[in-house]
């Protein structure tokens, strides 16, 4: 501006003296306002070009918008399976994935790394369904979950390593005990290994009564599992038991028939290889002869066990006359606790035949399983053995559980026996007296509280098995 000034004052001092006409000082006045404008706009770049953070800073802003818009842009996934395949231009593939270049083609090809167990979870996306690639941010408050997860497996892994030192300190490693036991002459041995040992003991003729009787005792205990009771069979311990039966020691032949009776018990493959080996007929003559108490109440349990659920046992029972065994048994005196315990076995297998009966007509059994029970010719059996008025007999007994199994059974024994039951006598004046009883107990239990009590449900059974009478 102290330029443009000069310049005026010059042109004035010229023009005045020289009394030029008017034109000539427009013309200089116009010269002088150009020469001004130049002069400004050279100043206003001179300052621009001195200031370069300005502009990189905004060319700097241009690059990040640039990058921000092509971060937030949806990319097509392409989804690669275990076979090469041809990936598209613009296309994106999930990390992990191996991509190459086909030489031939000049494709680029992908598919999943190889030995890839687990399935990619992009493919549970919709098809089409577009990947943001937009995924390095993080809130302060996943920062601080994430910090607070860390620090809980930090401390957590400290208590597991303390606890496993307590562990360490307390009990000592299982190669440290066998040596010990070694050197104490202790060995560690199987279930396998025990039941061999304990038959060695019991078949032994150098052992005592004592250290046999005690063998059997253990070997029941271990015979009760299905797997051990099979394995008795692997090294012949079961005939070992089964010839027990025929000692002359009535211990040794009750502990043996205690061990057997644990041993068959819902074994198939044991009770085969029992009427194979000629279980049945042994513990039938127990039972038929003279014989303790204790001793035939082991024996009665090991056939129980031998004929429920085995109709081949069961055909043969019969074919060796064994309703006849257990009835000479009932009526025996001194036997009468044995009583109850043979009526419940004749309701298990009755009840087990008809229910087998009723499943065939519903469910369609095995036909071999049918066919089986259909040969059990139990039913005239009982009927012909007199087993009707035998177990009528015993509905006077005094106890509440003995009197429940009897009724029970009478109930199983309705269908083939309903003519004897209808025309005895001693039969309905015991269900009327028994009737009476009931009432009265029930009437207790119901003042004190009881709905449904036991003796209801008693004498909902008898009033039941009279109407089926009638």
């Amino acid at each position: 501006m102290g330029k443009e000034r000069r310049l005026v004052t010059m042109a004035s001092q010229v023009l005045l003296p020289s009394r030029v006409s008017m034109l000539g000082i427009m013309l200089w006045l116009l010269a002088a306002a150009y020469i001004s404008s130049c002069l400004n706009n050279h100043v206003q770049n001179q300052f621009s070009l001195s200031n370069p953070e300005k502009s990189s800073v905004q060319e700097k802003k241009k690059e990040t918008s640039t990058e921000e818009e092509l971060d937030n842009e949806d990319l097509d996934v392409f989804y690669p399976t275990n076979q090469w395949q041809t990936l598209q231009p613009g296309q994106a593939v999930p990390a992990g994935s191996h991509v190459r270049l086909n030489l031939q083609t000049g494709e680029r090809e992908v598919k999943l790394a190889d030995g890839e167990k687990y399935q990619n979870n992009l493919k549970e996306q919709k098809k089409g369904q577009r990947l943001d690639l937009n995924t390095h941010g993080f809130t302060s408050q996943d920062l601080k979950s994430a910090l607070a997860k860390f620090k809980e497996g930090v401390g957590a892994e400290k208590e597991d390593k303390a606890r496993q030192e307590e562990v360490r300190r307390r009990f000592r490693p299982i190669e440290d005990l066998k040596k010990d036991f070694e050197a104490l002459n202790v060995v560690i041995e199987t279930d396998l290994q025990i039941m061999i040992r304990l038959i060695n003991q019991f078949n032994s003729s150098s052992t005592t009564l004592e250290e046999k009787i005690t063998a059997l005792y253990d070997l029941e205990y271990y015979v009760h599992q299905m797997d051990n009771a099979r394995d008795l069979l692997s090294f012949g311990g079961l005939q070992v038991v089964i010839n027990g039966l025929n000692s002359t020691e009535d211990l040794v032949k009750e502990y043996s028939a205690f061990v057997l009776g644990a041993a068959f018990s819902s074994n198939p493959k044991v009770q085969v290889e029992a009427i194979e080996g000629g279980a049945l007929q042994k513990l039938l003559v127990i039972l038929a002869t003279d014989h303790p108490l204790a001793v035939k109440k082991k024996v009665l349990f090991a056939l129980s066990s031998l004929l429920r659920h085995f109709p081949y046992a069961q055909q043969q029972f019969l074919k060796l006359g064994g309703l006849q065994v257990l009835r000479n048994l009932v009526h025996e005196k001194g036997m009468e606790m044995l009583a109850v315990r043979v009526v419940t076995l004749l309701y298990d297998l009755v009840t087990e035949k008809m229910l087998v009966e009723t499943v065939e007509h519903g469910q369609d059994p095995p036909p071999e399983k049918v066919q089986q029970y259909r040969q059990v010719s139990l039913m005239p059996g009982l009927r012909e053995q007199g087993w009707c008025s035998i177990v009528s007999g015993l509905l006077g007994l005094p106890d509440h559980d003995m009197r429940e199994k009897v009724l029970r059974t009478l109930g199983a024994l309705l269908a083939p026996c309903r003519d004897r039951y209808r025309q005895d006598a001693t039969l309905s004046s015991t269900l009327r007296g028994l009737r009476a009883e009931y009432q009265e107990l029930a009437a207790q239990e119901q003042r004190d509280g009881e709905e449904n009590g036991y003796f209801q449900e008693m004498l909902g059974t008898i009033d039941s098995f009279i109407r089926e009478l009638r």
